[in-house]
């Protein structure tokens, strides 16, 4: 799913690669080379399926399935990009979205599906709808019935229907009557069958029914999926209480995410079984009997809606006892996926009330989050010492926390999303434009600190809320380390270039902590004026370096200017000539910053 979202309220942001279309772009690609390989008739490998083509990740209200209303040119500049990079990648097919696109349900969008993606792009690959949206054109009220759902999805050039039946039932009828034309099916059918000859099924269509597959719950792979997991943990906060130190004698370990196998999962895990999840708890027990610590749990609340917290009394014995707290809280794993969309994104339940129960004892707390989606913390973040971001970590969740924890290894992970400080501030993203009055921080107090004789203009006329002012939670890219990172001697091969050029960026990272770590070297450009106004900040590269502690090294990427373009007023790709500012550095608000030119 390369979907590009901003709302963290849509369920189906746990499945997206964020708010940015050049990393949904990269990490799309990496999973169609992933599943395909270098030969689809290998029986080892699958036809892709990108999906959903287009704009599904812009639903109003982060509402599945809702209207989607976008310029042209952000379609073009924000949505589209991480498809015809899909394609470039070789996807096989290509999956149509619910959704309808300024009127026009997806399904049956001739511009979109026939003008764009088969004429312009030159994609010869499978085309389908997603489940039933063909006959969903009815409901949309874009077609008065089903054969006319399938009229539009044929001339749109869609070659597949999901689950539904509107081909089967009318394409017989609508050929005979001369409103499709037999090529127009054998069209269909050839990109069928074409993928069908391309994956060897017409010499084995039952490729693997003598052969072994991997065994399930395969050790090599157990390690990867705990690797992927490490480096999927997002450290947003830590006062000195992570990694646990070797004195540590007593844990508490406390919450309804500790010890919940289906639930760290995460959405659409139909075939996983929570009995193979190995849960925080179980890891840290094992951990705590090889280490003679002392672990205490309580799940204290049922599942993480519950609004009652149980056995209040011996969760403060244990706390005051304990030399830490771990706590386990996020959501669980039906609160998040498709039709799953929440108007309320702060932790549920009982959960605020809990960490201010617990934080009452002053015993220093780390607090690890699984959830599929950016949730809403700032109210009690004060009351944490430690913040490490989990999201759904699956089967080895427990054995990833746990190596973390205990500073086997270093968080490296950084957002894929803006985090708000408020569900009322959504949307807040990264890579959006400055306006004509922006908001600093000398020009927004918070409201209920104004003094009540304070005239109209004292607080400042730019864009902010009176009670969140403009800034997020967390910004996107941000991630922290148990080390520190130092960036030094940003360099440009040139400040002056023409449009056709390769930009050559280095930059000198080094560790200047105690841990060996990873960490995640972005690049950002702004065009300062254009034909039209531009983003504040827009994403053009990164690169995961490790380095050992007082380790350093020369980190270069090559920027090609022609990537950062954009379509202007007459819908024309253009690399404007004019001033641009360029940062590198660790997340999407800081880093060091220089200025080149395109003549």
């Amino acid at each position: 799913m390369i979907d590009v979202t901003r709302d963290p309220r849509w369920g189906r942001i746990a499945e997206s690669f964020g708010e940015d279309h050049l990393m949904n772009g990269i990490f799309g690609a990496a999973v169609i080379r992933g599943f395909q390989g270098e030969n689809l008739s290998d029986p080892t490998t699958i036809a892709s399926c990108p999906k959903h083509y287009s704009g599904y990740g812009w639903a109003e209200g982060g509402r599945d399935y809702n209207t989607v209303s976008i310029p042209e040119n952000e379609l073009h500049d924000i949505i589209l990009p991480p498809f015809k990079m899909a394609i470039d990648a070789g996807a096989a097919s290509i999956m149509t979205a619910f959704n309808e696109v300024n009127g026009i349900p997806a399904s049956g969008d001739k511009a979109l599906l026939n003008d764009l993606l088969r004429k312009e792009w030159g994609y010869e690959g499978v085309v389908l709808s997603d489940w039933e949206s063909v006959i969903q054109m009815v409901v949309h009220g874009y077609t008065p019935n089903e054969k006319e759902a399938a009229y539009k999805a044929m001339q749109a050039s869609l070659d597949m229907e999901m689950a539904s039946t509107a081909y089967e039932a009318y394409l017989p009828q609508l050929v005979r009557e001369g409103r499709i034309n037999e090529q127009q099916i054998d069209d269909a059918v050839r990109r069928i069958l074409k993928m069908k000859f391309d994956l060897g099924l017409f010499d084995d269509p039952y490729a693997h029914i003598n052969n072994e597959f991997p065994e399930l719950l395969d050790k090599k792979h157990l390690e990867d999926a705990k690797q992927l997991a490490i480096e999927s943990h997002v450290l947003l906060k830590n006062d000195n209480v992570l990694p646990l130190d070797d004195a540590i004698q007593t844990i508490a370990l406390i919450g309804p995410l500790a010890d919940a196998p289906h639930d760290q999962l995460g959405t659409w895990v139909f075939d996983g079984r929570k009995e193979d999840a190995i849960t925080p708890l179980q890891s840290l027990r094992e951990r705590a009997e090889k280490n003679e610590i002392e672990l205490l749990y309580h799940p204290a609340l049922e599942i993480s809606r519950s609004t009652e917290i149980m056995n209040r009394s011996g969760i403060m014995r244990d706390v005051r006892r304990a030399d830490v707290v771990l706590l386990f809280l996020g959501e669980e794993s039906i609160l998040s996926g498709e039709s799953h969309c929440l108007a309320n994104i702060d932790l549920p339940g009982a959960q605020e009330e809990l960490i201010e129960l617990i934080a009452s004892a002053n015993t220093p707390v780390a607090t690890i989050i699984m959830a599929g989606r950016p949730v809403t913390f700032e109210k009690v973040q004060p009351y944490m010492d430690a913040v490490l971001y989990a999201w759904h970590p699956g089967t080895m969740a427990g054995p990833a926390v746990t190596e973390l924890i205990f500073g086997d290894e270093s968080p490296s992970g950084k957002l894929p999303v803006t985090f708000p400080r408020h569900v009322g501030t959504i949307p807040m993203y990264y890579n959006h434009k400055n306006t004509g009055k922006p908001a600093s921080d000398e020009t927004w107090e918070r409201y209920d600190e104004i003094p009540p004789e304070a005239p109209q203009l004292s607080i400042g006329n730019t864009s902010h809320y009176l009670d969140y002012g403009f800034e997020p939670m967390y910004p996107f890219g941000y991630g922290l380390s148990y080390t520190t990172f130092e960036y030094d001697n940003l360099q440009l091969s040139k400040t002056a270039l023409e449009a056709d050029e390769i930009l050559q960026v280095s930059v000198t990272l080094k560790n200047t902590g105690e841990h060996k770590a990873k960490e995640v070297v972005q690049l950002y450009t702004r065009q300062l004026f254009g034909s039209r106004t531009r983003p504040v900040r827009e994403l053009r590269a990164f690169e995961k370096v490790e380095l050992d502690p007082g380790q350093e090294t020369e980190v270069v990427i090559d920027l090609d200017l022609q990537d950062i373009g954009f379509h202007n007023p007459d819908m024309e790709y253009v690399v404007e000539p004019g001033d641009y500012h360029l940062w590198v550095g660790p997340d999407s608000q800081s880093g060091l910053k220089a200025e080149f030119n395109i003549l």
